[in-house]
């Protein structure tokens, strides 16, 4: 009578491993890069994580007290109060001129005057527009502006979450040319936190991603920003 002798399989006893297609990785290579790409995941969303918070850190919670005055001022459109808060800087004489960046095309001295009408004067005199589609093009704008006027040093005004990303895109415009943050916070804004409001996280994830790439783009291509519109 003929004996059953030891099974030698790995698998239960009275089956075989199914043979493995021929060319197929094998695979303890496969859990191995299933392994690293959840590591690497895992550590790309925790970087992701610490820079948003990094970003959070960055963007001003408040308005500021100027403490000097500059040659200039640009005001970033885009957000309430930006244009009236950077008329009001250069009707104190914080600047010279100021330089209204992504204007409207129906925007001019006229409608500008019309609803600040206590500032007509120096809206008449002394403001500039262009009409900008982007960050990226606002910082353009200004360096154009600035050099034709030869000014050194420049207001900057923009929503306190924008405020990172443009002054970024400036500087690497206008790498000699020094910028003073006028951060424009909006009412809800100053009441509550950002965790506390879906819409507020979102508009502040949003603005995150588009630093993150302004930031790569700048640094993959230094010289393309500069030369974008020219």
């Amino acid at each position: 009578m003929a004996t059953a002798g030891p099974n030698t399989d790995d698998g239960a006893a009275g089956t075989s491993r199914p043979a493995e297609p021929p060319g197929a990785p094998p695979r303890s290579l496969l859990r191995s890069v299933g392994r690293s790409t959840f590591v690497m995941c895992a550590a790309v969303a925790l970087l992701l994580g610490f820079g948003f918070l990094w970003f959070i850190w960055r963007v001003p919670a408040q308005e500021v007290a100027l403490e000097q005055n500059a040659d200039g001022i640009v005001a970033l459109t885009g957000g309430a109060s930006r244009i009236a808060d950077a008329i009001e800087l250069l009707a104190s004489g914080r600047g010279r001129r100021l330089l209204i960046s992504g204007a409207n095309r129906a925007t001019n001295s006229n409608e500008i005057s019309r609803l600040n009408p206590e500032f007509e004067r120096w809206v008449r005199c002394c403001v500039d527009f262009d009409r900008s589609l982007n960050t990226l093009g606002n910082a353009i704008e200004t360096k154009r502006w600035a050099e034709r006027r030869g000014f050194r040093s420049l207001i900057v005004v923009t929503s306190n979450y924008h405020m990172p990303r443009a002054l970024a895109e400036i500087a690497h415009q206008l790498p000699d040319v020094a910028l003073l943050p006028f951060p424009v916070v909006t009412d809800r804004l100053r009441a509550e936190r950002w965790w506390s409001s879906s819409a507020t996280a979102k508009l502040m994830f949003s603005e995150y991603v588009k630093y993150i790439f302004a930031k790569l783009r700048m640094g993959l291509n230094p010289s393309a920003s500069a030369g974008a519109l020219s």
